[in-house]
């Protein structure tokens, strides 16, 4: 019998990228009214448990899961059901990753039921091919809760305004012709007049603001209506409804004051300079000094950064906190945003380089802000001019928003100072670029881009 003259083969030792393996790792199936737990097969004889949702069941569901030694746990991200176990887990020690569903996409032939789920979420998170969906320190997170909650109540407060305005028309009441905001002083104090009981439409105008765009005589006209008392009920409500959000509004923005008065002072002792901004009528901006909280809170002033206002820093700062070592760049930062071309090829041809849907609320902040600057008399407004004529609004739009974000990144993270660049010294830069690339392109064809003196520009132009 022939003897292998070959040396037993010496193990391969594993590549970098295989060596994050989580032993001990654990997935969960997040339902509404059950969870389903997997841990490693030595690490119980039951390896696949069933929980309820309530608090009872969460808790028993945190001891096995200390039991069976786990110390890193996958959940996916399903609704708002996995809040609650998220933040149990969380005090109790446990690292919790919360897992977009994109990244455990089943495959073809394995069957799909909650104990497979979560077995293949405890497989995936064991060899260490899921990441962390991006979650910010806690205490942005209850702001982040806040400003959400304060952005819903704004929205449902705008609805009642459609209503009273359904209900005018109704009447025929033609007031939101003559006013540009019936929330505005005048819409509201001709409203709460009608409520009152007034119907003459010459005592209704004289309710008018000095302000407002129309005389006396227009908006008495526009006032004539038939007081049915049907519509008149449903302005009512209307009214009663929106005051009533308004309120909760205030309470809101009253919390959020306090809240950041909590945060540890970043701003070194420095002291806020002045900035005069002209405050829109009619807006929903929080009635407390918003600019001096996130200087405190963050150490970086956004608002100098042009088309950033107060709103939209406040905004920002609760979506991605003030920690921007969670993002190794500003393109990754950009990238998690949504807010770069998400390029698709497929044998060496572009198939596609669209941004990737994303409902990310610090990126709708930035686009709101940028579509802000089409009249800015600086660098980026003129880039979102330029941009808006060649590729059109949507584009333009997301474009400049991206080149905020860099900006923001900067700011929070190299406490770098904000230079405002002017629209002239934009355009010399912009022209510098086209003559550099002019003569580049044409030194390749043989020829050769000279600057045309006055005399010979005059010439030309004969």
């Amino acid at each position: 019998m022939a003897v292998s003259k070959h040396k037993p083969l010496s193990p391969t030792p594993l590549p970098p990228h295989l060596n994050a393996v989580n032993l001990h790792a654990a997935g969960i199936d997040i339902g509404a009214t059950e969870h389903y737990a997997a841990v490693p097969a030595g690490a119980d004889p039951q390896p696949v448990r069933r929980f309820g949702a309530c608090t009872a069941d969460l808790e028993a569901l945190a001891d096995w899961l200390a039991a069976c030694a786990i110390t890193t746990v996958a959940l996916e991200s399903t609704g708002v059901f996995w809040i609650p176990l998220f933040e149990l887990l969380e005090a109790r020690g446990f690292e919790v990753l919360l897992v977009d569903p994109r990244q455990v996409h089943h495959t073809a032939g394995r069957p799909k039921s909650d104990v497979y789920d979560c077995q293949w979420l405890q497989r995936l998170h064991t060899f260490g091919l899921l990441a962390a969906a991006f979650r910010p320190q806690d205490e942005v997170c209850v702001l982040r809760g806040y400003l959400r909650q304060r952005g819903m109540l704004v929205t449902y407060a705008a609805q009642h305004l459609q209503h009273m305005q359904k209900a005018l028309t109704q009447m025929n009441v033609k007031l939101q012709h003559v006013v540009s905001d019936i929330s505005g002083v005048t819409g509201m104090a001709i409203i709460r007049a009608i409520l009152a009981g007034q119907r003459d439409p010459a005592e209704l105008a004289k309710l008018r603001d000095w302000r407002c765009g129309h005389d006396e005589a227009e908006i008495a006209r526009a006032l004539y209506g038939n007081w049915r008392a049907e519509h008149v009920f449903a302005l009512r409500q209307a009214v009663e409804l929106y005051d009533f959000y308004k309120r909760q509004v205030a309470a809101c923005d009253r919390e959020i004051a306090r809240h950041l008065r909590t945060f540890a002072d970043r701003s070194g002792g420095r002291a806020l300079p002045p900035k005069a901004r002209r405050r829109r009528r009619g807006d929903n901006r929080p009635a407390f000094e918003v600019r001096g909280a996130l200087y405190r809170m963050s150490g970086a002033d956004l608002t100098v950064i042009e088309g950033i206002e107060e709103s939209t820093a406040l905004v920002v700062l609760s979506e991605v906190g003030t920690d921007m070592g969670r993002w190794p760049s500003a393109k990754h930062f950009c990238s998690w945003l949504g807010l770069c071309p998400h390029h698709r090829i497929s044998g060496g041809k572009v198939l596609s380089r669209r941004t990737k849907a994303c409902g990310n609320r610090a990126a709708a902040a930035l686009r709101l802000a940028a579509s802000g600057l089409h009249r800015s008399q600086s660098a980026l407004g003129a880039f979102l001019r330029r941009l808006k004529s060649r590729v059109g609004a949507p584009k333009a739009i997301t474009a400049t928003a991206h080149k905020l974000a860099r900006l923001v990144y900067s700011l929070l993270k190299h406490g770098t100072a904000y230079v405002t660049q002017g629209m002239e010294e934009y355009e010399q830069r912009y022209r510098e670029r086209a003559v550099k690339n002019l003569s580049r392109r044409a030194k390749e064809l043989g020829y050769e881009v000279v600057q045309a003196t006055e005399a010979t520009a005059g010439n030309v132009n004969k």
